[in-house]
């Protein structure tokens, strides 16, 4: 049996959840909600159960402007870029930097988790997050930072 390879495993599970929030974005424009709003929500008799007054600035930046939706899909493409690379950030810092992924990956779940049609984007990002925290923690290196070790200003 081999030996598992921790960021490759949350590579392909963060590519899927990027791809995932993009398209949750996507639907986010069309049918906006709130996730949170049954948090300390009012319910009423002829309209269901209203939100509280508490969290109007969540929903003046996902139901009234699609503020979050498009933050998340701008940070959705941005990590199919680095996960997927891009030829321009092919074997660049920024695309070897696994610690830059774990940061990425958490505000895209932070983002993702606060409007309805994101919240499995959420799950998956934070599990890839989790794994990528496991492959730091063992020293993996990505194959490109092995290949790349020694050279110095070459391009």
């Amino acid at each position: 049996m081999g030996k598992l390879i921790w960021h490759e495993l949350s590579r392909y599970i963060s590519l899927t959840a990027s791809v995932y929030a993009v398209w949750a974005s996507f639907w986010g424009f069309f049918f906006r909600k709130f996730f949170w709003d049954f948090i300390g929500g009012i319910l009423r008799s002829p309209g269901g159960l209203q939100p509280s007054p508490k969290f109007a600035i969540f929903i003046t930046v996902i139901v009234k402007f699609p503020i979050v939706q498009i933050a998340t899909m701008a940070l959705g493409f941005v990590m199919v870029a680095l996960e997927y690379p891009l030829p321009i950030l092919k074997g660049t810092a920024i695309q070897r930097s696994i610690a830059l992924r774990v940061v990425l990956l958490i505000m895209q779940a932070a983002g993702t988790v606060l409007f309805y049609q994101g919240t499995n984007a959420a799950l998956w990002s934070l599990i890839a997050a989790m794994f990528y925290i496991r492959a730091l923690a063992l020293r993996e290196k990505m194959e490109a930072a092995i290949r790349n070790k020694g050279r110095v200003g070459e391009a």
